[in-house]
């Protein structure tokens, strides 16, 4: 009975302490190697043991949610080429003007600015090449899912709802439907592997509070506003966090309001975890570092070690994982 009961401490402890390590979050899937949000960049981050894998989500004309970070589809597709006729008076393609079988014809590719034709990342996939095609919501959680079976891991999910308001603007309430796949995998709780993000402040707090999101949920911030960093920055004001941890269980700011420009922690974070929060900041990636940081490994230790960060979502989550079994001064 000793023995029992000291084995559950320990495998309490342990647990606690799995709880604890920082998260690596895969950005749109391993996208410093292959296009972002493909299923091929899924598997590849799946494959590099990121621990949470996310899911950028908007609606298609027929209502289904897709896997993909804009509601414009130029950046990253040749609907100019297929679908001229498409392109509304900005000169943008929409993924809400196109049922999910004429997306289903599209090719995607590596990201490149819609104006030039440039690549944005020039090192990485070749753009224009390979065949990529877009998946709905629903098929990418069922696609990591069959790759938990086989690999005999669990990778966690971490959607972000899309420009809800200007969905609503549109004629389409893309929430409810996002929640309806989720609950129909298996996330709708605490205790399930997914985190539910969005910047719409209101938007999250309708997700709690009015359509019932009972799992993980957490407020994205943008950049501070000019001349509020640091000490200055809003989220640091009285009350700001502990309100925000009424509603959420975490914040995800840029990494520039964790670090400050001097590579020092801005305090964000130590706030926000006083208040019952997780932090997890975005975006590392190996080829554009955060000014704070001439290379990768001054980078992680910064955030990780210094500022303390519950999470960090990474293009290259490969290199966030090795640093973290093996970190570097």
């Amino acid at each position: 009975m000793v023995i029992r009961h000291g084995i559950m401490v320990l495998a309490t402890l342990a647990a606690a302490a799995a709880q604890a390590a920082p998260l690596v979050i895969a950005h749109r899937g391993a996208s410093g190697y292959l296009p972002e949000h493909t299923l091929e960049a899924k598997a590849l981050a799946h494959g590099q043991a990121a621990d949470f894998i996310e899911q950028d989500v908007v609606l298609t004309k027929d209502d289904v949610p897709v896997v993909l970070h804009d509601v414009h589809l130029d950046a990253v597709s040749d609907v100019a080429e297929r679908f001229p006729e498409r392109r509304r008076d900005d000169g943008r393609f929409y993924a809400l003007d196109f049922t999910l079988a004429e997306l289903r014809i599209l090719r995607f590719s590596e990201r490149r600015d819609p104006k030039t034709g440039r690549q944005v990342f020039p090192g990485r996939f070749p753009a224009g090449t390979g065949t990529f095609r877009i998946a709905t919501l629903a098929e990418e959680l069922e696609f990591l899912a069959g790759l938990d079976r086989s690999t005999g891991r669990t990778t966690g999910i971490y959607p972000e709802i899309k420009q809800p308001a200007w969905h609503r603007r549109e004629g389409h309430d893309i929430s409810p439907l996002v929640l309806d796949v989720l609950r129909q995998h298996g996330f709708a709780t605490k205790a399930d592997p997914c985190f539910l993000q969005c910047f719409d402040a209101d938007e999250v707090q309708r997700l709690r509070r009015e359509l019932g999101w009972e799992g993980r949920l957490v407020q994205l911030v943008g950049e501070a506003p000019a001349g509020a960093t640091g000490a200055a920055d809003p989220l640091l004001a009285e009350g700001v966090l502990a309100g925000l941890a009424t509603t959420v269980d975490g914040i995800g700011p840029p990494l520039d309001r964790v670090i400050g420009p001097d590579g020092t922690p801005t305090g964000l974070v130590a706030a926000a975890q006083r208040a019952g929060l997780v932090v997890h900041a975005y975006t590392f990636r190996r080829d554009k570092l955060p000014a704070f940081a001439a290379d990768s490994d001054t980078a992680l230790r910064i955030l990780f070690d210094e500022a303390g960060i519950d999470g960090l979502f990474s293009d290259f989550p490969d290199i966030c994982v090795a640093w973290l079994k093996d970190p570097r001064p």
